[in-house]
């Protein structure tokens, strides 16, 4: 994309601005009433289709010089070239002619002196005047009249109202106002470059320099998208701003290419509408219905949430164990936030969970507009109290959430994926709070926790208040050894016949794909009579095999981990195989073993590690049951069993 850049001295300053409409800066900083005296002293047109990384970079590199409000074009266009250097070099045969196409005509308001203005080809250095009309034949100012600026005025608010807290590419904001007001994004340009001298709108490029730091300062033109974090990028020939060496963020391209050309609009938050105070959060959790341990953690955010953001950290953890029901704890946060006017997100791992957790809400929440996002949504460009959406849908928001709540904070795709990180910072408010929702927060928060630093509340206990399944483990060779001499350890087999006698379903997990059929036809050997399947995130019909499953007309389900969290079924028994393979850790462990026990008619279900060998991660997933368990006791809350 390409675009105007100028330098305008007001008020005894300089500073340097961009345009996506140059007649609307022209009547924002010349127009006067009678009688009104024109405060700016000087304006300087320096080029009206520059590419706009080059733009972005003369605004954020702009220092005030000495003696500049009486430099002419020559020391202007000197000026350019120096602080462009670097973005020149990368192209040779072309940079100079796309700058001297960009700044044909540096153009020049000299307060009650009017116009001057040069020509690079044709005046070879001499300055004239009646530069203005110039300008005017290239339709480059023209002014806006009165009327249209009452129309302009209006398509401002609207627009500045649509994309408050968002952050969006030029070909999503022209998706979104074709959707929302049709007409308007043949001719937001006007209308965004109003907003943007109001300060209510911010222009961003897509790729810019990454931050410096001690520890980069010698990487300064390493580039990072602004959408995502990212530092991967890819340069190529570029249509839109004519150069060769344009680059591109490769992480986020499902969203549209961002570019170091393309331009990123970002709305201003809205502030939390102010309500009549409601009722006390402690009465509040009156209607939820939650038990014991669950009352206690959520008194324990909800605190939290009502302390002044300078008297906390912006971060809360809810340590809640498999099966504990953090949606029920999650209610009367979003409750809290939402009679405070504010607006709240839930961002979760998976489409599927997404389509879970909406119906929930909505029952929860009847009289609350609601927003559901997931890659393919038909609400995607639509607004709520509460916006329910996978990880990569907040790429499109910026600052918009009073809270955000980020569930299973230590899953795929959250896990050692930085992106991700960036997106859930940047869309909360600078006042705005997180909570963490996690049965197996990564070490880090952990550590954090145990230190103080990390505000948190421990739900140790299922809703049903019976104990975790603690796994017992079976040394065997490995399942690959087993596929080798075609039979299956003794051991397993009697473990898995009590199992399927007691009327368990067996959830059966593999490290490998590649092993799921022959350890279903070895176990269909030995089984005959037991119905048997296996899946995986390569079987188009692996929906279907889990619905079979939770109707207990398949008993025995062979698959990997895509099954270890957010599937409950009743009745459940859980054998791990190969549980000392490195990929399987102390989360996955913990969260395979959550399936087992999980009903309250079924509380106690087995949980079987095999393996050849004991490794410290079978140890600390064991420990962690182990703890969660003595820390409930403690807490009393457990049920007392009866003899």
């Amino acid at each position: 994309m390409k675009i105007a850049v100028y330098a305008v001295r007001y008020k005894g300053n300089w500073n340097l601005r961009l345009s996506v409409d140059i007649r609307v800066d022209m009547t924002w900083w010349m127009s006067q009433d009678e009688g009104q005296e024109n405060v700016v002293e000087r304006w300087v047109l320096l080029g009206d289709k520059l590419p706009l990384y080059w733009g972005t970079k003369l605004c954020e590199t702009f220092k005030e010089l000495a003696d500049m409000e009486r430099w002419g074009k020559r020391q202007w266009w000197a000026y350019i070239l120096a602080q462009l250097k670097s973005e020149l070099a990368p192209e040779p045969f072309d940079g100079k002619r796309i700058l001297t196409g960009g700044v044909e005509n540096i153009c020049i308001w000299d307060g009650g002196q009017g116009w001057t203005s040069h020509t690079e080809s044709r005046n070879e250095g001499r300055e004239t005047n009646g530069g203005l009309r110039s300008i005017q034949k290239r339709s480059l100012v023209t002014g806006i009249d009165e009327l249209e600026r009452e129309c302009l005025t209006r398509q401002a608010n609207e627009l500045v109202n649509l994309l408050s807290g968002r952050q969006l590419l030029v070909p999503e904001v022209e998706a979104l106002l074709a959707e929302a007001t049709p007409g308007l994004e043949r001719t937001w340009r006007s209308a965004a470059q109003l907003a943007y001298l109001q300060g209510r709108l911010s222009f961003a490029v897509g790729l810019a320099p990454a931050p410096r730091t001690r520890w980069s300062a010698a990487r300064t033109h390493e580039l990072r998208c602004n959408r995502c974090g990212s530092g991967i990028v890819h340069r190529t020939s570029c249509a839109s701003c004519g150069r060769k060496a344009c680059a591109y963020c490769e992480t986020c391209l499902a969203l549209g290419r961002s570019r170091e050309c393309s331009l990123l609009l970002r709305g201003a938050a809205k502030p939390a509408l102010p309500r009549t105070a409601g009722i006390a959060p402690a009465t509040e959790l009156d209607r939820w219905g939650l038990s014991p341990a669950q009352r206690a953690a959520a008194e324990a955010a909800l605190r939290f949430l009502a302390a002044p953001r300078g008297e906390v950290r912006g971060r809360f953890l809810l340590w809640a164990v498999t099966g504990a029901g953090k949606t029920e704890m999650m209610f009367p946060l979003l409750q809290f936030v939402l009679d405070h006017g504010g607006t709240a997100l839930v961002a979760t791992p998976r489409r599927d969970v997404v389509l879970e957790l909406a119906p929930r809400l909505a029952i929860a929440f009847p009289d609350v507009s609601m927003v559901t996002l997931y890659g393919g949504s038909a609400e995607r460009w639509q607004r709520g109290q509460l916006t329910l959406a996978t990880t990569h849908q907040l790429l499109r928001y910026r600052q918009a959430f009073d809270l955000v709540v980020i569930d299973e904070i230590d899953a795929f795709p959250y896990h050692n994926d930085p992106m991700l990180a960036f997106a859930a910072r940047a869309v909360c408010k600078p006042k705005g709070k997180f909570i963490y929702l996690s049965a197996t927060p990564p070490h880090a928060l952990q550590k954090e926790a145990a230190r103080g630093l990390l505000p948190h509340a421990k739900v140790p206990v299922r809703f049903h208040r019976h104990p975790l399944p603690v796994p017992f483990r079976l040394g065997t060779a490995s399942v690959q050894h087993w596929l080798q001499k075609g039979r299956l350890p003794v051991s397993f087999i009697q473990r898995l016949r009590v199992s399927i006698q007691r009327g368990a379903q067996v959830f059966l997990f593999v490290t490998r794909i590649s092993h799921i059929q022959g350890l279903v036809e070895l176990l269909i050997k030995q089984l005959p009579d037991v119905p048997i399947a296996g899946t995986s995130s390569q079987d188009e019909e692996r929906t279907a095999k889990v619905r079979l499953f939770r109707a207990t007309e398949i008993r025995v389900l062979v698959t990997t981990t895509i099954l270890e969290r957010g599937v409950t079924v009743p009745r459940s028994d859980v054998y791990v195989l190969d549980a000392d393979s490195s990929l399987f850790d102390e989360a996955s462990l913990v969260q395979m073993a959550g399936r087992a026990g999980r009903s309250k008619d079924d509380p106690c279900g087995g949980v079987i590690f095999t393996s050849p060998q004991w490794t410290r991660g079978q140890k600390r997933a064991i420990r962690q049951i182990k703890r969660m368990n003595a820390l409930a006791r403690k807490k009393g809350y457990l049920k007392e069993l009866k003899h």
